[in-house]
């Protein structure tokens, strides 16, 4: 009867955990720095998104461009906004019709030294319920060892 499930239970795990890549979506992380804002831009593969489109909008101009600019061949790029400037700042990062559009708050010189994208809550709720999922699968497989144990 465990043999039944445990393909089963692969075949899902392997889904839901390739779901993101065959969607080939985009990941933007960011950090602010006394001097800079650091942006890496991928692929939801891990390929960075080399020479991609970045188009950066200041607080007080969303309809004009402040700067546009292109990734390095890691994906990576750092502008430096003027401290005079607080406020969100837009950044738009495009590539080979894939892109993600970021409002980054900037404090002028109170500025933040933490990665904003490891306390999106969509990341912490994605990966709890990853978790979760583990959990209650572990819980079944367990279940049905038990059961096929019994006369």
């Amino acid at each position: 009867m465990v043999k039944r499930w445990v393909p089963i239970i692969a075949t899902w795990m392997m889904v839901l955990v390739g779901q993101t890549a065959w969607a080939h979506g985009v990941n933007v992380d960011y950090r602010i720095t006394p001097a800079a804002v650091e942006l890496e831009a991928t692929f939801d593969n891990d390929q960075p998104l080399a020479n991609a489109q970045v188009i950066i909008y200041a607080p007080d101009q969303p309809n004009q461009p402040w700067r546009t600019t292109t990734t390095d061949a890691q994906g990576r790029l750092s502008f430096s906004p003027p401290s005079d400037q607080p406020g969100l700042w837009q950044v738009k990062v495009r590539q080979a019709g894939h892109g993600k559009i970021l409002n980054i708050p900037i404090n002028g010189s109170d500025r933040q030294t933490e990665p904003v994208a490891a306390n999106n809550p969509m990341v912490r709720g994605l990966m709890g319920g990853i978790v979760m999922l583990g959990f209650v699968l572990t819980a079944i497989l367990f279940s049905f060892k038990n059961r096929s144990k019994q006369p």
